[in-house]
Protein backbone atom coordinates (compact mmCIF):
# COMPACT_ATOMS: atom_id res chain seq x y z
CA UNK A 1 0.00 0.00 0.00
CA UNK A 2 2.90 2.22 0.53
CA UNK A 3 4.26 1.75 -2.72
CA UNK A 4 0.51 2.67 -4.39
CA UNK A 5 -0.02 5.52 -2.40
CA UNK A 6 3.62 6.96 -3.43
CA UNK A 7 3.13 6.50 -7.16
CA UNK A 8 -0.34 7.76 -7.05
CA UNK A 9 0.89 10.85 -4.64
CA UNK A 10 -2.22 10.41 -1.85
CA UNK A 11 -1.85 9.36 1.33
CA UNK A 12 -3.51 5.80 3.08
CA UNK A 13 -6.83 6.96 4.08
CA UNK A 14 -7.14 8.98 0.83
CA UNK A 15 -7.06 5.90 -0.68
CA UNK A 16 -8.88 3.72 1.75
CA UNK A 17 -11.79 6.74 1.36
CA UNK A 18 -11.82 6.49 -2.42
CA UNK A 19 -11.65 2.70 -2.78
CA UNK A 20 -12.87 1.75 0.55
CA UNK A 21 -10.93 -1.25 2.10
CA UNK A 22 -7.77 -3.37 0.42
CA UNK A 23 -10.02 -6.11 -1.21
CA UNK A 24 -12.53 -3.22 -2.63
CA UNK A 25 -9.47 -1.86 -4.55
CA UNK A 26 -8.43 -5.19 -5.47
CA UNK A 27 -11.80 -5.98 -7.11
CA UNK A 28 -12.01 -2.60 -9.12
CA UNK A 29 -8.59 -3.40 -10.91
CA UNK A 30 -9.75 -6.95 -11.26
CA UNK A 31 -12.98 -5.23 -12.78
CA UNK A 32 -10.48 -2.75 -15.19
CA UNK A 33 -8.05 -5.43 -16.22
CA UNK A 34 -11.25 -7.85 -17.54
CA UNK A 35 -13.05 -4.46 -19.77
CA UNK A 36 -8.99 -3.97 -20.79
CA UNK A 37 -7.72 -7.13 -21.81
CA UNK A 38 -10.51 -9.60 -21.72
CA UNK A 39 -12.98 -8.21 -24.66
CA UNK A 40 -12.21 -11.15 -26.63
CA UNK A 41 -15.04 -13.08 -24.28
CA UNK A 42 -17.34 -10.58 -25.91
CA UNK A 43 -16.46 -10.94 -28.98
CA UNK A 44 -16.40 -14.57 -28.77
CA UNK A 45 -19.86 -14.65 -27.42
CA UNK A 46 -21.50 -13.05 -30.56
CA UNK A 47 -19.91 -15.71 -32.99
CA UNK A 48 -22.87 -17.90 -34.97
CA UNK A 49 -21.69 -21.36 -33.96
CA UNK A 50 -20.20 -23.14 -31.35
CA UNK A 51 -16.84 -24.21 -33.09
CA UNK A 52 -16.37 -20.28 -34.00
CA UNK A 53 -17.07 -19.38 -30.49
CA UNK A 54 -14.44 -21.47 -29.58
CA UNK A 55 -12.07 -20.39 -32.02
CA UNK A 56 -12.39 -16.93 -30.91
CA UNK A 57 -12.61 -17.67 -27.56
CA UNK A 58 -8.69 -19.52 -27.88
CA UNK A 59 -7.48 -16.98 -30.28
CA UNK A 60 -8.78 -13.96 -28.24
CA UNK A 61 -7.24 -15.28 -25.31
CA UNK A 62 -3.47 -16.42 -27.17
CA UNK A 63 -3.61 -12.36 -28.90
CA UNK A 64 -4.52 -10.36 -25.25
CA UNK A 65 -1.70 -12.76 -22.86
CA UNK A 66 0.97 -11.49 -25.05
CA UNK A 67 -0.45 -7.83 -25.21
CA UNK A 68 2.60 -5.44 -24.69
CA UNK A 69 1.29 -2.75 -22.03
CA UNK A 70 0.22 -5.82 -19.87
CA UNK A 71 2.47 -8.88 -17.94
CA UNK A 72 2.40 -11.66 -20.10
CA UNK A 73 -0.46 -13.99 -19.00
CA UNK A 74 -3.71 -13.59 -17.18
CA UNK A 75 -4.10 -11.96 -13.73
CA UNK A 76 -6.86 -14.33 -12.57
CA UNK A 77 -4.12 -16.87 -12.70
CA UNK A 78 -1.34 -15.54 -12.05
CA UNK A 79 -2.81 -13.43 -9.39
CA UNK A 80 -3.96 -16.69 -7.91
CA UNK A 81 -0.93 -18.85 -8.27
CA UNK A 82 1.30 -15.94 -6.39
CA UNK A 83 -0.69 -15.41 -3.74
CA UNK A 84 -0.06 -17.07 -0.26
CA UNK A 85 -1.52 -17.92 3.16
CA UNK A 86 -2.04 -13.92 3.40
CA UNK A 87 -3.83 -13.51 1.07
CA UNK A 88 -6.95 -15.54 0.65
CA UNK A 89 -9.64 -13.35 0.46
CA UNK A 90 -7.86 -12.38 -3.25
CA UNK A 91 -7.13 -15.27 -4.19
CA UNK A 92 -10.95 -16.90 -3.16
CA UNK A 93 -11.57 -13.51 -5.44
CA UNK A 94 -10.04 -14.93 -8.05
CA UNK A 95 -11.04 -17.82 -8.24
CA UNK A 96 -15.01 -16.74 -8.25
CA UNK A 97 -13.87 -15.00 -11.25
CA UNK A 98 -12.33 -17.82 -12.90
CA UNK A 99 -15.91 -20.14 -11.67
CA UNK A 100 -17.82 -16.93 -13.25
CA UNK A 101 -15.48 -16.87 -16.52
CA UNK A 102 -16.04 -21.07 -16.79
CA UNK A 103 -19.62 -20.32 -16.27
CA UNK A 104 -20.12 -17.61 -18.96
CA UNK A 105 -18.77 -20.52 -21.19
CA UNK A 106 -20.56 -23.25 -20.51
CA UNK A 107 -23.53 -21.54 -20.65
CA UNK A 108 -22.91 -20.46 -24.55
CA UNK A 109 -22.25 -24.24 -25.30
CA UNK A 110 -25.39 -25.25 -23.46
CA UNK A 111 -27.31 -22.89 -26.07
CA UNK A 112 -25.65 -24.51 -28.80
CA UNK A 113 -26.21 -28.03 -28.00
CA UNK A 114 -29.68 -27.06 -27.28
CA UNK A 115 -29.70 -25.33 -30.82
CA UNK A 116 -28.47 -28.62 -32.54
CA UNK A 117 -24.93 -26.78 -33.12
CA UNK A 118 -22.80 -29.55 -31.17
CA UNK A 119 -23.16 -33.30 -31.89
CA UNK A 120 -25.58 -35.31 -29.32
CA UNK A 121 -22.86 -37.14 -27.40
CA UNK A 122 -20.95 -33.44 -26.83
CA UNK A 123 -20.76 -32.43 -23.28
CA UNK A 124 -21.11 -28.92 -22.64
CA UNK A 125 -19.80 -28.51 -19.23
CA UNK A 126 -16.71 -30.76 -20.28
CA UNK A 127 -16.22 -28.48 -23.30
CA UNK A 128 -16.39 -25.51 -20.88
CA UNK A 129 -13.47 -26.67 -18.86
CA UNK A 130 -12.00 -28.09 -21.25
CA UNK A 131 -11.94 -24.63 -22.93
CA UNK A 132 -11.09 -22.83 -19.87
CA UNK A 133 -8.74 -25.20 -18.97
CA UNK A 134 -6.60 -24.64 -22.32
CA UNK A 135 -6.63 -21.08 -21.80
CA UNK A 136 -5.67 -21.31 -18.35
CA UNK A 137 -2.85 -23.47 -19.07
CA UNK A 138 -2.05 -20.98 -21.80
CA UNK A 139 -1.72 -18.02 -19.66
CA UNK A 140 1.20 -20.18 -17.54
CA UNK A 141 2.51 -20.59 -20.70
CA UNK A 142 2.63 -16.62 -21.69
CA UNK A 143 4.27 -15.86 -17.85
CA UNK A 144 6.96 -18.32 -18.68
CA UNK A 145 7.83 -16.33 -21.82
CA UNK A 146 5.69 -17.85 -24.60
CA UNK A 147 5.46 -16.00 -28.02
CA UNK A 148 1.82 -14.83 -29.09
CA UNK A 149 2.72 -17.14 -32.11
CA UNK A 150 3.20 -20.35 -29.90
CA UNK A 151 -0.36 -19.65 -27.82
CA UNK A 152 -2.23 -19.52 -31.09
CA UNK A 153 -0.69 -22.77 -31.90
CA UNK A 154 -1.92 -24.29 -28.65
CA UNK A 155 -5.27 -22.59 -29.41
CA UNK A 156 -5.24 -24.47 -32.94
CA UNK A 157 -4.22 -27.60 -31.17
CA UNK A 158 -6.74 -27.30 -29.16
CA UNK A 159 -9.30 -26.53 -31.72
CA UNK A 160 -8.45 -30.04 -33.38
CA UNK A 161 -10.14 -31.37 -30.54
CA UNK A 162 -13.30 -29.87 -31.29
CA UNK A 163 -16.26 -32.20 -31.71
CA UNK A 164 -17.65 -32.94 -34.89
Amino acid sequence: MRDLTKAIGINRPSLYAAFGDKQALFRQALDRYMSKYAGYVEVALKQSTARAFAERLLLGAADSMCEGSNPAGCLLVQGALASGEAAEPVRQELTARRRANEAIVRQRLKRAKAQHDLPAGADPVALARFLTTVTQGMAVQAASGASRRELRRIAETALRAWPR
